[in-house]
Order: C-alpha cells, then structure tokens, then sequence
C-alpha cells in the first residue's frame, strides 16, 4: 500500500526522540556504507552471462545500492531532516574509515610480519579515487532524498514505487556523473569512451536494483511506519544539506 492509516504529520512538528526504530535504521545506513566500501570496492568479479559469456563488474555493486535503499527508507518514514543527519554521519564515518586506512597503511611494518603488500593492495588508498567518491556519495544521497521528500509531498503519499525509483534514478545519476569523471577522467588504462560506458552501465544497475527491491522496501516502509505510529512529510522542511540538526 502507498498511503496508510498513520496520522499525517509535517516533519518540523515532530519532538526529537519521538521514533523508537530510528537508531537502528541509521546504524543499517552507515554500517552498508563503510562494509561495502571496505569490501566490495576493490574487487572486480566476473559471471558467465548466457548469449554474452564473461562479464566483469566492481563486488560493490551488490551491496553499496542497499544504503540507497536505506536512504529511500529514512526519507520516506523520518523525514529529510533525519536522513540528512544520517547522510553527514555516514559521510563523517566514511572520512574517519579513509583517514585509519592512509594512517594504518603508511605505519612501518615490523620485520617479522610479511603481510605489508597484501595489505596495502586491500586498504590502500588512492586520494583521488577516496575524494570522488566522497563527493559523489554526498551529493547523490542528499539529491535522492531532496527529490524523494519533494515528490512525497506532491503524490500526497501516493506511489511509493515512483518516488524511490524516480529519486534513485536522479540520485544515483548525480552521482555516477560525478564519480567516474573525477575518478578516472584522463586516468591510465582509462579513455573517455570507457569512463562513459562504465558510468552507464553502473548506473543502470544501481537503478535496476532499486526496481526488484521494491516490494522489499514497500514492506520495510509499512512496517516502519505502522511501528512509529506516523506518517512524515516534509512541508515547510529547511532543505539546505549544510546542517545536522532534525
């Protein structure tokens, strides 16, 4: 269902603490984001798709459109004063996790332990690459919630399905157009015919995930809702990115 039983109420007349299940959302939000980052941002898997044959694709991919999905999930429940917080807290935790790398990495290794090369292929970062991502994080998750917040209120809470796919797909959108160019534009082995097809193709993917995971998040979003006991939107909401406060 698009619109439930909950009580409408403007996000600005909400008391700090009113939700029970807010907490746990947002440590979902930051913990996909730094896991997928950690994990899936260095390795490039391959499948054997049927008539294409060996298709490579970053592991990210999997899992990093999930914090997307959460995202569309704050939004729509909290509001975009609380999602906002949760995309500087993910932001700060996604800085701190690059700065212990960088320091980690650079400490001298003892002499008995061998393990430096390895580590430093697995954690080792490359600044450019840490600051698009950054960027492109921080814009696309702040776009996806400002579109998604807007339309809530435009549907009256109707078409659910169309606000998280239409947010995502101008969200992601932002950014893939900021990442790859700022990342690899101009980088080695990296032409700008590659840099285009790359931004595509994942930003097709990230869209396509939030299409099959909709009924997921239909689900998530009722249940959330029901719990809390309300149903948020966003009118008179202050939508500049540059604040914390809900």
């Amino acid at each position: 269902m698009d619109k439930g039983a909950e009580p409408a109420v403007a996000a600005r007349e909400l008391e700090a603490g009113r939700f029970r299940y807010f907490d746990f959302v947002m440590s979902a939000f930051v913990a996909v984001l730094l896991l997928s980052n950690v994990l899936g941002a260095g390795k490039v898997a391959e499948v054997v798709l049927p008539g294409v044959g060996p298709w490579p694709f970053g592991a990210g991919i999997l899992f990093f459109p999930l914090s997307y999905i959460i995202g569309d999930v704050l939004t729509e429940v909290y509001g975009y004063a609380r999602a906002r917080r949760v995309i500087w807290a993910g932001f700060a935790a996604t800085a701190f996790m690059a700065f212990m790398a960088w320091v980690v990495v650079a400490l001298p290794p003892a002499p008995a332990w061998t393990n430096q090369a390895a580590y430093e292929t697995v954690f080792g970062q490359v600044p450019r690459i840490v600051f698009a991502s950054m960027a492109a994080f921080w814009a696309g998750e702040f776009v996806n919630a400002y579109v998604l917040a807007r339309m809530k209120v435009w549907t009256g809470g109707r078409h659910l399905w169309a606000r998280t796919i239409g947010s995502t797909v101008v969200g992601q959108g932002v950014d893939s157009l900021l990442f790859y160019p700022l990342a690899f534009w101009g980088a080695e082995g990296w032409t700008p015919r590659l840099v285009v097809t790359v931004l595509f193709t994942q930003w097709a993917l990230k869209v396509g995930w939030e299409v099959l995971l909709t009924p997921v998040t239909y689900a998530v979003v009722g249940s959330l809702k029901r719990a809390e006991g309300v149903d948020v939107f966003d009118r008179g909401t202050d939508f500049t990115p540059f604040r914390v406060r809900a």
